[in-house]
């Protein structure tokens, strides 16, 4: 069975200092920089057939200009040759200088067209500006233009939401609820019903979004949140329900236990659901581990495997 896996990290040594607000671990870091053998023999031992790879958080998120728009250029550049030295192994998201959405937009339109990227990967709000800002309608019409799909990926929280909501711990505590432990996934789940709720699917029916973590708490809220914001009172053409149906794809990305998976199956449908590790945050063992053991039919295997990731993304 093929087994590809879309989100999947690598660093720039250009972007590295923002690395989740934190140095990263030398061994972390070097796999993250590493676009080769060191990756490959991972993917050999984990049974990772190929990965589409996408900038870590905060990547160009973080930056503002001119200085965005030339670390997303050279990102990008860095992982298209990668790619071109291993297209049976290795697929591209674009990296983004989403503080000039102009520019963000030209920039995903090369990343396609001459990078042969199958979509991009943003990491979070930009500025403190949610996607449903009108700011980004520029780049989310050229994403549906080009059918190209955005990752979202969570990111760190604005200094003023880490002060209110998580301070109180230590700092390893604080640093680890703000993100991966709580933090991250529920921005992430906020930041996908901004999208809905401002009307964005409505706007751009065909522009298709994948989150990962096993959708970001989505699943298990969502009959309460059909419930409690029925079309009527959101304002919208659809049950919420109805958009994360046709506009959303999730991953298991580094979330490798049967309820919650269960839980995505039952709410979303197996056709919304892709296989993801979260490379080299997650271990590609202990994913592939997890699906080869889940229980659950051979067809859905093979759909959350590789046939969903192939259909949407092109590969």
């Amino acid at each position: 069975m093929r087994v590809i896996a879309l989100e999947e990290h690598f660093l720039t040594p250009a972007m590295a200092e923002g690395l989740a607000g934190r140095p990263a671990p030398a061994t972390l870091r070097r796999k993250l920089e590493d676009l080769g053998e060191e990756r490959l023999a991972d993917m050999d031992a984990g049974g990772i057939d190929y990965q589409v790879i996408g900038h870590t958080t905060p990547g160009s998120q973080g930056l503002a200009g001119e200085e965005a728009i030339a670390l997303a250029r050279d990102a990008n550049d860095r992982l298209a040759n990668a790619v071109r030295r291993h297209p049976d192994r290795f697929g591209g998201f674009a990296t983004l200088p989403t503080s000039d959405p102009d520019a963000a937009a030209e920039e995903l339109r090369r990343a396609k067209q001459e990078l042969g990227f199958v979509g991009a990967m943003i990491n979070g709000p930009t500025g403190g500006r949610f996607l449903d800002d009108s700011i980004f309608r520029p780049l989310l019409a050229e994403a549906e233009r080009l059918q190209l799909p955005i990752y979202l990926h969570p990111a760190e929280p604005p200094a003023v939401v880490r002060d209110a909501y998580f301070r109180g711990f230590d700092a390893t505590v604080e640093f680890f609820l703000s993100s991966a432990a709580w933090g991250w996934h529920s921005e992430t789940g906020l930041h996908v019903l901004r999208l809905i709720l401002g009307g964005v699917f409505d706007h751009f029916p065909q522009l298709q979004l994948i989150i990962g973590h096993m959708g970001e708490m989505l699943p298990f809220m969502l009959s309460r949140i059909d419930d409690v914001l029925p079309p009527t009172r959101a304002r919208l053409e659809r049950p919420v329900s109805d958009y994360l149906r046709s506009n959303l794809h999730i991953t298991t990305s580094g979330i490798f236990t049967l309820p919650p998976l269960l839980c995505a199956l039952m709410v979303l449908g197996v056709e919304r659901i892709m296989f993801s590790v979260d490379y080299p945050y997650s271990s590609n063992e202990t994913g592939s581990a997890f699906l080869a053991t889940a229980a659950i039919s051979p067809a859905d295997k093979q759909l959350i495997a590789h046939r969903n990731a192939e259909r949407l993304l092109g590969l």
